[in-house]
């Protein structure tokens, strides 16, 4: 078993009208892996206004304390509950940054697309936060200067940026699209 983080990431097809219920259930199960042994975080990426399908992340510190998550009876009660609320969830997990940006089993995109998108989820928000936090902390000594942005801004950028980026850049990162390509759908997603 891996003593690496592991990321699940699972994609949830609501089924009709039931939204609501959806996200009350979904809410109601990060709670509950919240309280299990080794539960780094969860994330939720809502699917684009012309989708229904969720992106859902748990992230473990390993192999062991996911599978101790999955297979308890807790987790299988919730999933239960969830039986009517979406269709047959697709499961992918993945350890280390690989997480991010595996596209298929085992393929993963070049080191250096991999850092373009990391940085085009790290550049908005570091500079909202210079934006907003920047003149609170310009007097403070270094390093606790650092401490406190890297503190605030590493949970946001793991479970809501970064997947993100990914999400937006995927046909890039799978080589299906070019930067212009990807540019351009994300200026029609957005009315830009």
């Amino acid at each position: 078993m891996s003593a690496s983080p592991v990321t699940l990431m699972v994609a949830r097809r609501v089924a009709n009208g039931r939204y609501q219920d959806f996200n009350r259930w979904l809410n109601e199960g990060r709670e509950l892996a919240a309280d299990f042994p080794g539960y780094l975080g969860s994330g939720v990426l809502a699917p684009p206004t012309d989708d229904d399908e969720y992106q859902i992340i748990f992230r473990f510190s390993s192999s062991d304390t996911l599978s101790a998550w999955e297979h308890s009876a807790s987790r299988h009660a919730w999933l239960k509950r969830g039986k009517g609320l979406y269709d047959a969830p697709h499961e992918h997990r993945a350890t280390g940054l690989d997480a991010w940006f595996q596209v298929s089993p085992g393929v993963t995109p070049p080191r250096w697309k991999q850092a373009v998108a990391v940085w085009l989820a790290f550049f908005p928000v570091s500079l909202l936060f210079q934006w907003l936090f920047g003149g609170v902390i310009a007097d403070w000594a270094l390093l606790p200067r650092v401490m406190v942005s890297t503190l605030m801004l590493t949970p946001v950028m793991v479970f809501v940026f970064i997947p993100l980026s990914t999400r937006l850049l995927a046909p890039w990162l799978q080589g299906k699209w070019s930067f212009v390509d990807v540019l351009m759908r994300w200026r029609q997603e957005h009315k830009v």
